[in-house]
């Protein structure tokens, strides 16, 4: 299976425009996007072919709807064209927030020796956060604690799919695409720390919980383990 039919797609809210069904969901794909995203990422977020992205994305950009702008520098040739929706969704983080978590990621994998801990820890933290604020789980059982954890990420925009004992989660949506894209040992490793520490301010070990970024058609794959609290695993991998 080629990478480019893996992974989770960007939030996707309604689209008002009467296109065609692959050139509608591209459109909704880059108003759900914090941030001005490559072809690459449209084409792993998506699973089309790169040549049809493109064509549509053209398309749309002589519609009005796309506008794009040459990315930053990296290398030798020119530099790759960014595109992003003309007018973007209510309730999605601006630019600048995508910027800086882009910016962010980037500054942990220069000067951190294992970066991957280093955002499982920030991740840690925050998933222990959300969880205070969220307020404990309806029951003090290992199956609700993770159907809360799981309510959390739903509230994150990642539309978790989850099996009946929220144990094997599709995460199918990505509030970070390009971010993830670029930097993914950071930012998903900040993802899978959210899940770890919520957890573990549920009463639970969740160290053994795993995430496999874009392995799956379309979304990421999440294994939410609640052990016993008598055993400490709050690492990440690097």
């Amino acid at each position: 299976m080629k990478k480019r039919d893996l992974g989770p797609l960007p939030p996707v809210p309604p689209t008002r425009r009467a296109l065609s069904s692959s050139r509608a969901a591209l459109l909704e794909a880059l108003r759900g996007q914090a941030e001005p995203v490559s072809l690459n990422a449209l084409v792993a977020s998506t699973g089309l072919h790169h040549n049809t992205v493109r064509d549509h994305v053209e398309a749309l950009r002589k519609d009005g709807l796309v506008a794009r702008r040459r990315g930053a520098a990296e290398g030798r040739g020119r530099p790759a064209w960014l595109y992003e929706a003309t007018a973007g969704p209510t309730g999605t983080p601006g630019n600048e927030y995508a910027g800086l978590s882009v910016a962010l990621a980037a500054l942990i994998e220069r000067t951190s020796d294992t970066p991957g801990q280093a955002a499982s820890e920030a991740g840690f933290e925050w998933g222990r956060r959300l969880a205070a604020e969220t307020g404990p789980p309806s029951g003090r059982t290992a199956a609700a604690a993770r159907r809360q954890v799981v309510e959390i990420l739903d509230r994150m925009g990642f539309a978790p799919a989850a099996d009946r004992r929220n144990v094997e989660t599709l995460l199918t949506r990505c509030p970070l695409l390009q971010a993830a894209h670029e930097s993914p040992t950071v930012i998903c490793n900040v993802h899978l720390g959210i899940v770890r520490g919520a957890m573990a301010a549920y009463g639970y070990d969740g160290g053994a919980s795993e995430l496999h970024p874009f392995s799956d058609p379309g979304a990421c794959h999440l294994r939410l383990v609640a052990d016993p609290p008598d055993v400490e695993r709050t690492g990440a991998e690097s």
